[in-house]
């Protein structure tokens, strides 16, 4: 939900032309922008970690050759959603997500306070890199990619990778390769522009239909609740017409891609907004970029989907949703 001070930029019928012609030419020109992100990029794009564990995903993710910050970042996301008092069913402990029998065998003690807790992050993110480079270091000799070898070592264990000769011929495995690979491209700092949307036109068209309509706090535009949206309420059923599935809240929809800057933004991008600016887990509000310093979004109670600016105080950053990068996140909250 929008502060109060943002206010409706361009309600006026002669401001919704302007913006029209705006989302049209942006649009037009999309298809020049055609290079993806550099293989070389290990930064961590702004924000996408926590800011309590930035320094340390940066750290150890260039522990090894096979891991670099995007991916041990992408790995944190998927086990736990950056949660250090995260939990599963299975008895994964921690924002690692280790298990006590890997943890006993594998924990290390990060800060060098003399114990090694699953619980802490200062020690269970370490203890993640240099798990992943033992693994690495395992599987090494694998024909393939040594990054995707370390990752299925991860999932499957070391010898199905030996045995195969890569990764293995498992579904699950497979899938989780590709998540975690896809995921690296959404938490990996851009180090060239970002490869433009196809489906970013049908978004804005299905977007621009609801123009007017009621704001609705967790509307999700179902007949029960009369078609009405919140802000990634809209974000989702706008992407959903085009066959990408968003996760429902705001803070996940930042991560369904690559995160291109300020001034390469084109229509379809969804632009997000937050009181603290150093962590996409506080994002609270998002919108669809239509271009020229505009997006639209259901801005809070009250008020109606339209067409508001984007060059607030509160502007996070913005995500170039991509299909791949969709599918990659989790369709619930990870293991809270």
């Amino acid at each position: 939900m929008r502060k109060a001070w943002i206010v409706a930029g361009a309600a006026a019928s002669g401001g919704l032309g302007f913006v029209m012609l705006l989302v049209v030419g942006t649009y037009m020109v999309a298809g020049n922008l055609t290079n993806g992100i550099g293989k070389g990029a290990v930064g961590l794009a702004k924000g996408a970690v926590p800011a309590a564990y930035q320094s340390l995903v940066q750290q150890w993710g260039n522990l090894c050759p096979a891991i670099n910050p995007a991916l041990l970042a992408a790995q944190l996301y998927q086990e736990s959603g950056f949660n250090p008092n995260a939990k599963s069913p299975a008895a994964a402990e921690g924002i690692a997500q280790f298990i006590p029998g890997t943890w006993a065998a594998h924990g290390i003690d990060g800060n060098g306070d003399g114990k090694a807790s699953v619980w802490d992050p200062q020690d269970a993110i370490p203890s993640a890199a240099s798990y992943d480079c033992k693994l690495a270091k395992y599987v090494k000799d694998a024909p393939g990619d040594p990054t995707e070898n370390m990752l299925a070592a991860y999932n499957a264990g070391a010898y199905a990778v030996i045995k195969y000769g890569g990764v293995p011929p498992y579904r699950e495995t497979q899938n989780y390769v590709k998540t975690i690979r896809s995921l690296e491209q959404s938490f990996a700092r851009p180090v060239g522009r970002v490869q433009p949307s196809q489906q970013a036109a049908g978004a804005i068209y299905y977007a621009q239909q609801k123009l007017g309509t009621e704001y609705l706090w967790g509307g999700t535009g179902t007949a029960e609740q009369g078609g009405r949206f919140d802000c990634s309420g809209l974000t989702q059923a706008a992407y959903e017409t085009v066959g990408i599935t968003l996760p429902r809240v705001a803070n996940d929809q930042y991560n369904a891609g690559p995160h291109p800057s300020r001034d390469e933004l084109l229509p379809g991008d969804l632009v997000f907004f937050s009181d603290d600016l150093t962590n996409s887990r506080a994002i609270r509000h998002v919108g669809i970029y239509v271009g020229g310093g505009y997006m639209i979004d259901a801005p809070r109670r009250n008020a109606v989907i339209r067409f508001d600016p984007i060059d607030t105080p509160d502007y996070f950053g913005a995500t170039r949703v991509t299909e791949d990068g969709a599918k990659a996140l989790p369709t619930a909250p990870p293991n809270v």
